[in-house]
């Protein structure tokens, strides 16, 4: 799958595919799952629900926001692939935190779970027919292709776990 053109995707996002430096983002979402499981290991339970600065999201709270953002970006890929020119909404990634309740939960069962949805969209990205990684769609008010949407998957998570090193921890 090559490297979406800058057209292919909302400007918002070019930092995001920017990160992508890989050749092959099949590969680099893969690996992704690995590096998502070493950082998220090494956080302790009790550091969780830990905020770098006052009215920024806890740690569980921004692995919450990667599951949905990977479940949006992936419900688009999905319904783009199959050449559904529905236009898709955008969702409040803050009221989706809110009331996500991911503090409540633990680490590890939100690392389990952003893991096996990437996982799942591995195989998805992997078993696409042939020229359907070109499809667009329009998600927000912005037109997308499939293979931005992969290069996005990528490069959203990246951000986010820098955040973490950086900030977090």
């Amino acid at each position: 799958m090559k490297r979406p053109e800058s057209s292919e995707y909302n400007e918002y996002y070019s930092g995001y595919v920017a990160l992508v430096t890989e050749d092959d983002v099949l590969e680099a979402l893969e690996k992704q799952i690995d590096e998502i499981k070493q950082l998220l290991k090494s956080i302790p339970e009790e550091k969780g629900c830990h905020t770098y600065q006052e009215g920024k999201w806890t740690i569980k709270q921004v692995i919450g926001h990667l599951i949905d953002a990977e479940r949006a970006f992936s419900y688009r890929a999905l319904r783009f692939s199959k050449g559904d020119a529905t236009v898709l909404p955008g969702y409040d990634q803050d009221l989706f935190v809110e009331k996500g309740g991911f503090n409540e939960r633990s680490l590890h069962g939100l690392r389990k779970e952003l893991t096996s949805l990437r996982k799942a969209n591995v195989i998805f990205f992997k078993n696409l027919p042939e020229g359907a990684d070109m499809n667009k769609g329009n998600a927000n008010g912005k037109e997308v292709s499939v293979r931005a949407l992969a290069y996005m998957m990528v490069g959203h998570i990246r951000h986010h776990l820098n955040i973490i090193r950086e900030r977090y921890l």
